[in-house]
C-alpha cells in the first residue's frame, strides 16, 4: 500500500474544509488554531501540493484541495462510521450509496419493507451524484445511474424504465399539448444528467430540431420533477422514478405512454468480494425483487 499521510493531518484537513475557518476548525477539534494549521502545513509538504489559499477574506480550498476532498472525505466518514458500530457493538452493518433522486424517490419508500424483512441489518444510506470509491472503502454497494462502463465491478440491471415527456395536471390543462412538436414552443426542464436528452426523445418523433432553450435546467431527476410538479414547464422523466408523483395525480404523461423511450440506465453495482457478505446477498437479493426481478 502507497505511503499514507498521518490521519490527524487528513482530519484536520477534512474540518478546515468543511468550516472554511481554521478557528472554527480548531475548536470543533479542541485544539489551538496554531495547531490546526501545523497539520495543515505538515500535510502540504507530504503532499507537495498547496491545499488551501488563505486571504484576508478567510479560507478557501484550492483546485488541488477541491479534489483531494471529494476523495478522502468520504474514506474519513466510512471510517467514522465503522469505529462508531464497533463503540456500540453494531453487527451486521451494510453501507449503501445511491443517486440522489432515487434514493430519495424510488428506495426511501421502500425501507420500511427492507426494516421489516431484515431486522438483523442496520442499514447506512448515503446519497450523491458521485460514484462510491471501492477503493476507498466507502460502501459496500452503489446504485448508480448512468452508463454501465464498470468492467472491475459487478454490474446488475434494476428495471427498464420509460422516459417520457411528464406535467403536472394545471399545466396540461392550460397548454392543451397535442403534437411532439408543440413541445418546442411550451418551456421545457432540462434534466442534465438524463442519459435520454430532450433531442433524443424529439428524434424518436421525426423531429430533428432540438430546443432552442431550456425554461430551466438542474443536475438530477428530483429537482427537475419538482419544478414540473409546480407547473413550470415539462419534464422529460422516468416514469419509474416519478411514479409516485404519477400514482398521486401530481404528474401525468403528456403523450400516450407508447412514444416513451425505455432504457436501463440504474445498476446495483459492488465488487466481486463484497458480494460474499451476508448483508450484501440479502440486500442484492430485496432489491431485485422490490423491482420484479426475482
Amino acid at each position: 500500500m502507497a505511503q499514507l499521510p498521518p490521519l490527524p493531518t487528513l482530519v484536520a484537513f477534512e474540518a478546515v474544509a468543511r468550516r472554511r475557518s481554521f478557528a472554527l476548525a480548531a475548536g470543533e477539534l479542541n485544539l489551538t488554531a496554531s495547531a490546526v494549521s501545523h497539520q495543515i502545513a505538515k500535510l502540504e509538504d507530504f503532499l507537495g501540493v498547496r491545499m488551501f489559499d488563505r486571504s484576508p477574506q478567510g479560507v478557501k480550498l484550492s483546485v488541488a484541495g477541491e479534489s483531494y476532498l471529494r476523495r478522502v472525505a468520504g474514506a474519513l466518514g466510512a471510517i467514522s462510521a465503522a469505529t462508531e458500530d464497533v463503540r456500540q457493538g453494531v453487527r451486521n452493518s451494510l453501507y449503501v450509496h445511491a443517486s440522489p433522486s432515487f434514493a430519495s424517490l424510488w428506495l426511501m419508500p421502500r425501507l420500511a419493507n427492507f426494516a421489516q424483512t431484515h431486522p438483523g441489518i442496520s442499514l447506512f444510506l448515503s446519497a450523491s451524484p458521485t460514484h462510491s470509491d471501492f477503493a476507498l472503502g466507502q460502501a459496500d454497494l452503489d446504485i448508480r445511474y448512468g452508463l454501465p462502463q464498470w468492467p472491475d465491478l459487478v454490474v446488475q440491471p434494476l428495471f427498464e424504465e420509460p422516459i417520457l415527456p411528464l406535467a403536472s395536471p394545471a399545466f396540461l390543462e392550460r397548454h392543451r399539448l397535442r403534437e411532439p412538436a408543440e413541445l418546442l414552443a411550451t418551456p421545457l426542464i432540462q434534466s442534465t444528467v438524463s442519459v435520454v436528452q430532450w433531442a433524443d426523445w424529439l428524434a424518436t418523433r421525426g423531429i430533428a430540431q432540438g430546443p432552442e432553450r431550456y425554461a430551466l435546467r438542474f443536475d438530477r431527476a428530483q429537482l427537475a420533477m419538482d419544478a414540473a410538479v409546480q407547473g413550470l414547464g415539462v419534464a422529460l422523466e422516468s416514469a419509474v422514478i416519478a411514479a409516485s408523483h404519477i400514482e398521486e395525480g401530481r404528474l401525468a404523461p403528456v403523450f400516450d405512454l407508447t412514444w416513451a423511450v425505455r432504457v436501463q440506465a440504474h445498476f446495483l453495482v459492488h465488487p466481486a468480494r463484497h458480494g460474499k457478505r451476508a448483508e450484501v446477498e440479502a440486500f442484492s437479493r430485496w432489491v431485485m425483487g422490490q423491482t420484479g426481478r426475482v
